[in-house]
């Protein structure tokens, strides 16, 4: 196997986390077209980018989500999706995918839209791109969920969730009136959202079933319905019942080697298979 079918295994197999960032580096090659390079700078369109013109906003209502795979540069892109691996590493031990997925379009919305209502009464035109604010979310939720959760990082050692995530949210309040405010108050409103989201799920409602509902809605919009058309089935009444038994023997002992491949990849990582499992599980995923 070469490093583009680790790649594609890895998207298949590492969950909406890993997919996500895919996307998010994915974007960020293709918005290469909107480098500016005499200004050395991005720029994006109205289209694409979230403005605080609600004018425009309301005539390019799907801006609300892709600014949050939008990025103004490398490092930006880079740090954002650091901490999106960690966060999401935490939100994922307690909560599902779809929760994961739907937290991060929902605080993405809710942020943009506190980003809009400030700065359109503060009387400031200006546009806003990144993750930052989702990632935030992310981040928060799984501090609301478990603030006492002992982390071990780099350096400084053991500390407490809370403790990481109080800081990150103080460093972002003291730098809300220095250069870069709107995202700093973005970062916030995504914050906010993370206490709401898992504060509404404890009471039980999750609010991620709004984007998995939203999705479906749509993908049945696009899916065209089948008309049912008569068919004629011819039946082979001598149809061997070993043939069938040895089938379901081959495919048992296949699915039984996935599981045994998956469950090694979760305790020791995708790193720890061996090439010819690695082709297996690659063969198996197609």
């Amino acid at each position: 196997m070469n490093i583009l079918d680790d790649i594609k295994l890895e998207y298949k197999i590492g969950g909406i986390a890993n997919r996500v960032i895919y996307w998010n580096v994915a974007i960020f090659l293709i918005s290469l077209v909107f480098y500016h390079f005499k200004e050395l700078r991005f720029v994006f369109p109205n289209w694409i980018s979230l403005t605080t013109n609600p004018k425009e906003v309301l005539f390019f209502p799907w801006t609300l989500i892709t600014y949050a795979f939008l990025h103004s540069g490398f490092w930006h892109l880079f740090f954002n999706m650091l901490v999106l691996n960690f966060s999401s590493r935490l939100f994922l031990t307690f909560f599902t995918q779809k929760q994961f997925f739907g937290l991060y379009i929902l605080s993405a919305i809710f942020a943009g839209l506190a980003f809009i209502f400030v700065f359109y009464f503060m009387n400031i035109q200006t546009n806003i791109v990144g993750a930052s604010a989702a990632v935030m979310a992310i981040l928060v939720a799984a501090t609301t969920y478990q603030p006492l959760m002992v982390i071990r990082l780099f350096v400084i050692g053991n500390v407490k969730l809370w403790h990481l995530t109080a800081v990150i949210i103080l460093l972002d309040t003291m730098q809300v009136l220095a250069e870069n405010s709107g995202g700093h108050i973005s970062h916030l409103a995504g914050a906010a959202f993370g206490i709401i989201y898992i504060r509404l799920l404890q009471n039980g409602t999750d609010l991620s079933n709004i984007v998995t509902n939203t999705i479906n809605f749509f993908t049945n919009l696009a899916t065209p319905s089948k008309k049912s058309v008569f068919k004629k089935v011819h039946v082979n009444p001598k149809k061997p019942a070993v043939k069938r038994e040895s089938k379901v023997v081959i495919k048992d002992k296949s699915q039984q080697q996935i599981d045994e491949i998956l469950d090694k990849i979760s305790q020791s990582g995708y790193e720890s298979l061996s090439p010819q499992e690695k082709e297996f599980l690659f063969k198996a995923g197609k």
